[in-house]
């Protein structure tokens, strides 16, 4: 039976279009969509489990999503030709996908669901990234799943001063912002992207952009919706709620929490007393009482922790470290600390620390990225680890979670348009966050800072960072600046800013709540600006510019360019040259191709090695100019004449004849030259009769007058 299939045309106003159907394949999930722009397809599914699982009490919400080798008729590389674990920038999409649609779900629905999302179809011109959002929101619109509030998901950018809903790689190129947004009808959700130095005011403006662009995604959705039925929504049963205990424990516990919110202490102190109110609130009830409902007693007293807390901050402007709103924790910073790494900086603000080390290499170590949508090395990246013992716990290690690839991404966002373009190392950071209590993320961008001038590396400016949060009722509201990490998870945004001192280079904005004001928007970002310029002034203080040279222990790197044609003179025979010259010299030496010509990289601690490459390179590609004069040496003595050595050419030999060493007859090369003697010889090119090149030291000598010439003796016939 041939499926019935509808599907609604999205137009971007520049004759691109975006379609979404649904109704001919995976029926059997809860809701499924084809996206399409261009040749590029996405396949998004939802399914949802009919009950949550007993004493479950989030949403158990997997987000999932992956580029098929074969969408853009490729293999995988490695040795088991099989798509693997999901790469870093799929992981970045999930993250992208999911921080949209957790918070737009019922808060009482805890069903197991899963959103898979899957590139089915490439096209280079396309960044399928962009469509995720759309996708899983279009795959939830068509089934039953509760899911109320549609959203979806944009990138823009700015070209030539006009902003582009989602571009192609080339024209993302040529943009100074590169932004995803996501949003619902009414708000906006989700923004995370990298700028070049923008104002607060035009990142606000672009977010608007985009946000009209989502509003026409989002009608297709509900267009697509009414066309299959509109489906109602499937009834499902909420937590478990009793009035009673809520009175009980808040009558027991606010005024206590409150209290303690008001105190200024420190996590761990703060902790053991919220801890030990909410012990006092448990001995209230009995233990047949806790066996029945101990989990609603401890989400009761979450819930009124949270309301004294929220309400500190809204009617006295305290919190919980006792900081005003807009009051930065202390901050130290120290560069310099690892004594053998290229570059390293500590950047410690309040309970939040991280220690970066900067690595210098060549073009060989730059990041190789190998995806469907995408193929390219980076020559700048960063690496974000958060251990459990950063927070004090003991945890299992499950290698890098989703959370350190996004961070890390978020920091690396910040700082690479800051590398200058001729920077000739590949670098990486590595952020070890020692201690956390709020934005470890911020504190990486500000290390990374420091540790990438430590290591000489010539940034175009400094870059600070600030992750900022906001409290409201809906009608009084608190921007705070520097948020800790309970702010973060009480808090209704979280707002991380990175920039120079002349404008914003990179976001991550998640907001909790629907119907965010852009004049609250707007304060934020005018809050975290201040902010990041006082964060700014102590990395300065700290190391005002970058170090002029790299450090004694960090390599250095010297760049040359060589005609195409002499490669594989310097490589050798299957690679005996380079592996000889990089043993005797202690470097590393690197060659690209690039336009016809050999890019060599030399990269060493000892100059004088770097010098000796130098003196193979320019004796490898040293071609004689017809006419002129270079200094020779004499390595070898010959019968009818002697091999001679450029000087500025160690290498290479030529042979000077003996009817060239002088004017005069030469009976003996020795009577002219001896082994080790230095001497000016003219190049003549290359003789036509032996093909070879040829030398003239008497071409140089003052030649004799005709008369003192000696006259050369011929035999005559005896008579």
């Amino acid at each position: 039976m041939i499926p019935k299939v509808f599907q609604e045309v999205i137009d971007l106003g520049d004759g691109r279009s975006i379609t979404i159907e649904t109704g001919k394949l995976a029926k059997q999930a809860d809701g499924s969509v084809v996206v399409r722009m261009g040749d590029a397809m996405l396949l998004a599914t939802a399914v949802s489990a009919r009950t949550s699982n007993p004493g479950v009490d989030f949403l158990p919400l997997t987000v999932d999503y992956r580029e098929k080798f074969a969408a853009a008729g490729r293999f995988p590389g490695g040795f088991f030709k099989r798509e693997a674990r999901p790469s870093d920038s799929e992981v970045l999409t999930m993250r992208l996908v999911d921080r949209v649609l957790r918070p737009l779900f019922p808060d009482d629905y805890h069903a197991e669901t899963q959103v898979m999302i899957q590139l089915m179809s490439h096209d280079e011109n396309v960044m399928p990234d962009a469509l995720a959002g759309l996708a899983a929101s279009a795959a939830l619109a068509v089934s039953d799943i509760p899911f109320y509030n549609l959203i979806s998901e944009v990138r823009v950018a700015r070209i030539d001063g006009k902003f582009v809903i989602n571009p192609s790689r080339e024209e993302l190129a040529q943009s100074d912002i590169d932004m995803m947004i996501g949003a619902s009808m009414d708000s906006v959700a989700m923004v995370e992207g990298e700028m070049k130095e923008i104002s607060e005011a035009e990142m606000v403006e672009a977010i608007k952009f985009a946000h009209e662009a989502i509003k026409i995604q989002i009608q297709a959705q509900e267009r697509l919706r009414a066309a299959i039925g509109s489906p109602a929504y499937r009834e499902y049963e909420g937590e478990k709620e009793d009035e009673a205990i809520y009175k009980k424990v808040k009558a027991a516990a606010y005024d206590k929490c409150y209290a303690i919110a008001q105190e200024a202490s420190g996590k761990s102190e703060r902790g053991e007393k919220f801890a030990a109110v909410k012990e006092e609130v448990k001995a209230l009830f009995t233990e047949e009482e806790l066996a029945e409902n101990g989990d609603l007693v401890g989400k009761y007293f979450y819930k009124t922790n949270k309301e004294a807390v929220r309400n500190v901050i809204l009617e006295k402007g305290l919190r919980l470290d006792g900081r005003k709103t807009t009051e930065i924790r202390p901050i130290w910073c120290e560069t310099d600390y690892l004594p053998s790494v290229h570059g390293s900086a500590l950047f410690t603000r309040g309970e939040t620390q991280a220690l970066a080390t900067v690595t210098l290499g060549t073009s060989r170590e730059a990041n190789q990225i190998d995806s469907p949508s995408e193929q390219g090395e980076e020559k700048f990246y960063l690496h974000y680890n958060f251990p459990p013992f950063s927070t004090g716990e003991a945890k299992p290690l499950r290698g890098t979670s989703r959370r350190e690839v996004g961070h890390g991404n978020l920091a690396q966002r910040a700082l690479k348009n800051m590398i200058p373009a001729d920077c000739p190392y590949t670098i990486r950071i590595v952020s070890e966050v020692l201690e956390s209590n709020g934005s470890s993320s911020m504190a990486t961008v500000c290390a990374g800072t420091m540790a990438l001038m430590d290591a000489g590396v010539q940034m175009v400016k400094p870059v600070s960072g600030i992750a900022m949060g906001l409290i409201t009722d809906g009608e009084k509201f608190a921007v705070l600046s520097d948020i800790l990490g309970d702010e973060d998870h009480l808090g209704d945004m979280d707002f991380k800013v990175t920039g120079t001192a002349d404008g914003i280079t990179a976001c991550q904005m998640d907001i909790k709540i629907d119907g965010l004001r852009y004049d609250i928007m707007e304060q934020a970002l005018g809050q975290a600006r201040d902010g990041r310029m006082h964060i700014l002034g102590k990395i300065t203080e700290t190391i005002a510019t970058p170090r002029a040279e790299v450090k004694p222990k960090a390599p250095k790197i010297i760049t040359r360019t060589i005609p195409g044609a002499f490669i594989g003179a310097l490589i050798g025979p299957g690679g005996k040259v380079i592996q000889e010259l990089q043993k005797a010299t202690g470097t590393t030496i690197v060659i690209n191709e690039v336009d016809e010509q050999g890019v060599v990289e030399i990269l060493g601690t000892n100059p004088d090695g770097i010098a000796a490459v130098l003196a193979k390179i320019d004796s490898i590609i040293f071609k004689p100019v017809m006419g002129e004069a270079y200094e020779v040496k004499v390595i070898k003595m010959l019968d009818f004449g002697a091999v001679v050595e450029y000087t500025q050419a160690p290498g290479n030999e030529v042979l000077l004849h003996v009817s060239e060493l002088a004017w005069e007859r030469t009976e003996n090369v020795t009577d002219v030259v001896n082994m080790g003697d230095v001497f000016m010889v003219k190049y003549l090119g290359v003789d036509p009769k032996t093909r070879k090149e040829k030398v003239s030291r008497k071409a140089l000598l003052p030649r004799p007058p005709r008369e003192e010439r000696p006259i050369e003796k011929k035999d005559t016939p005896q008579g």
